[in-house]
């Protein structure tokens, strides 16, 4: 039951969902792939903890996609995002008019709502280890509140995830 208030909850506070774009290398046969790590050095610009459910969440969806987690990967995984911070679009508008004899004049104003807005840009890629080249990058672009608790972010990266992992393999 508390599982099911947050994830209600969470989807009051996240606006839209994730958009994703994929690239990919069309000369790459991804079927040959079946094991993964991370990438040695990642610099994802987001703190420990944010890294850490990333990385929980990624391992867990590609474990049931098929894939293992091997200290000798065909795959690195790669990702980093960009965030920024604005003003909630949710406004109460007002407004005052006035018009007869084909004449109309009005007043209207905007007053915010929510708080701030994080906006995040989640970029996933999968490079092959043994030619060291990028064959797969998915770009997830996705908003949240300013202040979330630790599971709201979980939920939050979980739905990014799985939009993401969705395109993965590409199809032909």
């Amino acid at each position: 039951m508390k599982l099911l208030s947050i994830l209600a909850v969470s989807m009051l506070l996240f606006s839209c969902g994730a958009t994703v774009a994929v690239d990919y290398d069309r000369q790459v046969d991804f079927s040959k792939y079946n094991s993964y790590n991370y990438f040695p050095t990642i610099d994802s610009g987001l703190n420990q903890l944010d890294d850490g459910r990333i990385m929980k969440i990624t391992d867990n969806l590609m474990q049931q996609r098929g894939f293992v987690k091997s200290e000798t990967p065909q795959i690195y995984v790669n990702f980093y995002a960009r965030e920024s911070i604005s003003n909630s679009r949710n406004t109460i508008d007002i407004g005052i008019g006035s018009g007869g004899g084909n004449v109309g004049v009005g007043v209207s104003g905007g007053i915010p709502i929510g708080g701030n807005v994080l906006s995040q840009q989640l970029t996933l890629d999968f490079i092959d280890v043994e030619k060291d080249d990028l064959i797969w990058q998915a770009v997830a672009e996705g908003e949240m509140k300013e202040r979330v608790t630790p599971q709201q972010k979980e939920v939050y990266y979980i739905s990014v995830l799985q939009k993401i992992l969705a395109k993965y393999p590409p199809k032909k």
